[in-house]
């Protein structure tokens, strides 16, 4: 039996160190987040990754997906941490299934197993890229345009 095949595995967290969908979530409280998450699951819960602070950085991602032969998965603190990026996130989902992994998403209680839950998570994604409140502000911000151009009688302007 090899080294590796004798050691334990379990399921890595992942948590941040940046703003998760624009709020900001201290890192002890997502690890209290993501262990309590793996004691309700029964896994084995291994020491988190942190994600680097920079905006779209997945570097700490990208080591804990190169890890995945020797664990049953990841624990990440929000599906909202995953890559915004369609395709990228696609990748990931798809590493972690090709490995024979599971993913996890410990603040909304979801598990990633089966292509069709990895489909019904990006489904989630989309949906909240679609009512972001980035999104909805250029919506109203081209809605309004018209409005904005048109100066009604007394002088006052809709902003």
């Amino acid at each position: 039996m090899t080294e590796a095949a004798m050691l334990p595995r379990g399921h890595r967290g992942y948590i941040a160190s940046r703003p998760i969908d624009g709020a900001r979530v201290p890192q002890h409280l997502q690890n209290l987040v993501v262990r309590e998450h793996a004691r309700r699951h029964g896994l084995r819960f291994l020491l988190s990754a942190t994600e680097y602070a920079m905006p779209d950085c997945y570097m700490m991602l990208e080591e804990v997906l190169e890890e995945l032969p020797r664990l049953d998965g990841i624990v990440c603190y929000s599906l909202f941490m995953l890559p915004r990026n369609p395709e990228r996130r696609r990748a990931v989902l798809s590493r972690v299934l090709d490995s024979g992994r599971e993913l996890h998403a410990a603040a909304e209680d979801l598990v990633l197993r089966t292509p069709s839950e990895a489909e019904a998570l990006d489904d989630i994604l989309k949906l909240a890229d679609l009512t972001s409140t980035e999104a909805l502000a250029e919506t109203r911000r081209g809605l309004c345009a018209p409005i904005n151009r048109d100066i009604i009688e007394d002088g006052t302007r809709f902003a």
